[in-house]
C-alpha cells in the first residue's frame, strides 16, 4: 500500500524523529502567564474549552501577535491524499514525570494529527516554547481531539491508519507552567493502539 504521504522521504521522517527525540528530552517549559497562549496541542486541533488569559497592556503582543509565522504553507495535495476517519482506536494516559512523582493530566486535550513536514514544524515550534501561527482551517479537519478523564486516561475510536503525532500538555504544579507532551504512533485500520502519553 502507498504511504499516504509521499511528499515525506523515509530520511526526512528519520531526521525530524531525531530532532523531536533530542527537544523532548531538554524541552523547556511553555508559560501560561502573561501575554504568552499555552500553544495548542501542534496547533490543529483547537482546545473544547480555552484557557483564560489575563487580557493584554497596550505595550504587550496578543496572544495571536505572539506567534512565530510559519515557514512551511500548507500542503493541500498532501493533505487530500489522507483519510480522514478508519477504524483505528487508541488509547493511552496523559502524565508528566516531575521531582515529586508523576503529574496527572486529567481533563486535558488530547490530539491526533497526521505527520506532515507541515505538523512537524508546528510540533518543533511547540516543543521550543514557541506557538506557531494558527493552522490553516483545512489541517483542522484531519486532526482528532478528545479530553482525558480524571485520572488522565482518554481514547480515541474511528481513527484513519497511517503515522501521528499524539500530544498533550499538563500543568507542573511546582512551577505552574504547561509542559508540553509528544510522541508518536502508527494506526492500522481495525487495530488497537495503547500508548504512554508521558515525558
Amino acid at each position: 500500500m502507498k504511504a499516504p504521504y509521499p511528499l515525506l522521504s523515509r530520511r526526512f521522517r528519520l531526521a525530524v524523529i531525531a530532532i523531536l527525540a533530542l527537544l523532548i528530552t531538554g524541552c523547556q517549559s511553555v508559560s501560561t502567564t502573561g501575554t504568552s497562549r499555552a500553544p495548542e496541542v501542534i496547533d490543529i486541533g483547537e482546545p473544547d474549552t480555552p484557557i483564560e488569559q489575563p487580557g493584554p497592556r497596550d505595550d504587550q503582543p496578543t496572544a495571536d501577535q505572539a506567534r512565530v509565522p510559519r515557514e512551511i504553507p500548507f500542503p493541500a495535495d498532501v493533505y487530500a491524499q489522507l483519510p480522514k476517519s478508519g477504524s483505528a482506536v487508541l488509547s493511552g494516559r496523559l502524565t508528566l514525570n516531575t521531582p515529586a512523582g508523576p503529574v496527572i493530566g486529567g481533563g486535558e486535550t488530547v490530539s491526533v494529527a497526521p505527520i506532515t513536514k507541515y505538523s512537524a514544524e508546528a510540533a518543533a515550534q511547540a516543543l521550543a516554547g514557541r506557538a506557531v501561527e494558527r493552522a490553516d482551517p483545512r489541517a483542522r479537519e484531519y486532526t482528532h481531539t478528545t479530553r482525558t478523564d480524571t485520572n488522565g486516561y482518554f481514547q480515541l475510536r474511528d481513527l484513519p491508519p497511517g503515522d501521528f503525532y499524539v500530544s498533550g500538555t499538563v500543568v507542573d504544579p511546582a512551577s505552574g507552567n504547561r509542559q508540553i507532551v509528544i510522541k508518536e504512533v502508527t494506526l492500522r485500520n481495525g487495530g488497537h493502539s495503547e500508548i504512554q502519553l508521558s515525558r
